[in-house]
């Protein structure tokens, strides 16, 4: 990937929107960009889990788990269901897991820490709404750039 986030924050200025949770990557890949697609839930995975088992087409689901770490919202197997589908990275406003083996797999991720607990699986929340965290809000559709300087949305003009 050629971009810096740096880069496009100077290109794109104002429109350059930039998360300021402090993120930690987990995935192989530190560099992604794609489409955004959203999941809301909150401690409940079976709905990301669900989306992440379907084709990615290079997107990136953002997903807001209300900053809450009491559980993991991914970890190893819908990571790599992920991957596996063609997804580009996932940034979770949240709790992951399996972090030795998340290293592992082609995809990007960013959350806001680990957990070794089991989310539910209900399958609570909404898909492909507009999220909000870090001073920003993720709109289905925008696009997110991810790198080692951090998460930014480019904004539809």
């Amino acid at each position: 990937m050629t971009f810096s986030t740096a880069d496009l924050v100077d290109e794109y200025g104002e429109r350059a929107l930039v998360c300021d949770t402090p993120l930690r990557h987990y995935g192989a890949r530190t560099r992604f960009h794609g489409p955004v697609r959203t999941v809301s839930c909150l401690l409940d995975n079976g709905l990301l889990r669900e989306l992440l088992n379907t084709p990615g087409d290079g997107s990136v689901l953002v997903v807001d788990g209300l900053g809450f770490v009491h559980s993991a919202l991914v970890g190893d197997r819908i990571a790599a269901a992920a991957a596996d589908n063609g997804w580009a990275g996932l940034v979770i406003h949240g709790a992951v897991r399996d972090s030795v083996a998340l290293a592992g797999l082609d995809i990007g991720i960013t959350a806001l820490g680990t957990n070794p607990r089991r989310s539910t699986k209900n399958g609570t929340g909404t898909v492909d709404v507009p999220v909000g965290f870090g001073g920003i809000v993720f709109r289905p559709g925008e696009t997110v750039y991810v790198d080692e300087d951090g998460v930014l949305v480019l904004a539809m003009a």
